[in-house]
């Protein structure tokens, strides 16, 4: 029986939720490129390091004979040298950039094989580490100019994935309004429900956290998630910005430390707003601490950050707008704290006028959808 790494990490967790009702920002401030080195590892693999002062968004390209590590929102630093050990795989790394984003490029003795997925780790802060990329490879052959982020081709899945679809706010909380009275708790639960209907025609076991206008309490969300055994688990929300022509998606993963200021405010925002007349909220015990303290382990963080990068392209390919930034955004938003690997979409800004009018049409919450299951279809459940 093979083991996903979403198994490995299933522990009974409880989930806290979010629901932002104040007007909400996000500008991401960019990485910067901190060491790189190489090393051996047993059984003659070749291990190179790039450490980053943010989380790194990460896409590998294959070459000929060259392996380039390809970061988003960073510039090049040829300031940083590159520490190259011994009888390792590569011969010279360098920098190129390349619009918004930065080319690390190794050059080969040899070809190396596809790198596969549990041989990738993002670590986390530790010390007088930042982050880190981990990658552990050996020679072989893959087609070249390939890339870990070409998605498969669109089919009807063979195992019934289970995915749990959160409509954001409700009942007694409207999340943002847009300025033509527009609530978001309509707009989402309204994607919600053509979400699920979508999925379910693809294949998928769906369950939606709500299906009315309802109001959850703090750790029903995620709990959902949790007891339904899901697979990937998305909450929908639609954005507000102080500044009206601000507009475009972008989606978020769980970190316990933001990707940027203005992301850390919006978990701010979403985290606290939540919690007003909510009675019977305590301090977690023990136990649920531990099981929360757990969503940052690899597996998880890795398998939300492979969805939301997917996600962001079918966004981007289908001609849906994008906030100016990363697509792809960190913050310690309560909703995602469970063991199911899962994002927060932001689907738009309510306090866009000409965006407010877009989110309440049918035609683009379909084109959302449609975004949305084809970046589903194309996630890798098994990994």
């Amino acid at each position: 029986m093979r083991v996903s790494r979403r198994h490995l990490l299933q522990i009974t967790g409880v989930g806290i939720v979010v629901a932002g009702v104040f007007p909400r920002m996000a500008f991401a401030a960019r990485n910067a490129i901190k060491s790189m080195r190489t090393g051996v590892q047993p059984g003659g693999k070749t291990r190179f390091v790039v450490e980053t002062a943010n989380r790194p968004s990460y896409t590998l390209v294959y070459g000929e004979n060259t392996l380039t590590v390809k970061l988003s929102n960073t510039p090049a630093d040829n300031s940083v040298s590159a520490k190259l050990a011994s009888g390792t795989l590569v011969r010279n790394i360098s920098q190129t950039q390349i619009g918004d984003s930065v080319n690390i490029v190794l050059d080969l003795k040899k070809p190396v094989a596809e790198i596969p997925k549990n041989q990738i780790m993002i670590l986390e802060p530790n010390g007088d580490n930042d982050y880190r990329l981990v990658l552990d490879f050996v020679a072989g052959t893959t087609k070249a100019n390939s890339t870990t982020t070409t998605a498969a081709a669109t089919k009807t899945p063979e195992k019934k994935h289970i995915v749990v679809i959160d409509a954001g706010h409700g009942g007694k909380d409207p999340g943002c309004i847009g300025k033509g009275g527009t609530k978001e708790k309509d707009v989402v639960l309204s994607v919600a429900r053509k979400l699920r209907n979508s999925l379910k025609d693809a294949g998928f076991t769906v369950y939606m956290t709500r299906s009315d206008d309802n109001y959850l309490k703090l750790n029903e969300r995620a709990e959902i998630a949790e007891k339904r055994h899901a697979d990937l688990f998305l909450s929908i929300h639609a954005n507000a910005n102080p500044s009206r022509s601000v507009k475009g998606f972008s989606i978020y993963t769980l970190s316990e430390k933001a990707s940027d200021e203005e992301a850390q405010k919006l978990a701010d925002a979403e985290n606290a707003a939540d919690k007003i007349d909510v009675s019977g909220f305590e301090s977690f015990s023990k136990d649920i601490r531990i099981a929360l303290s757990s969503l940052q382990q690899h597996a998880v963080a890795e398998m939300s950050e492979e969805y939301a990068n997917g996600c962001a392209r079918a966004f981007n390919r289908a001609g849906i707008e994008q906030q100016a930034g990363p697509a792809v955004r960190h913050a310690p938003l309560a909703v995602l704290r469970s063991t199911v690997p899962g994002a927060l979409i932001e689907c738009g800004h309510l306090s866009n006028k000409a965006e407010e009018k877009l989110l309440k049409s049918s035609s683009h919450q379909d084109k959302l959808v449609a975004a949305i299951v084809k970046s589903i279809k194309n996630y890798d459940f098994e990994a």
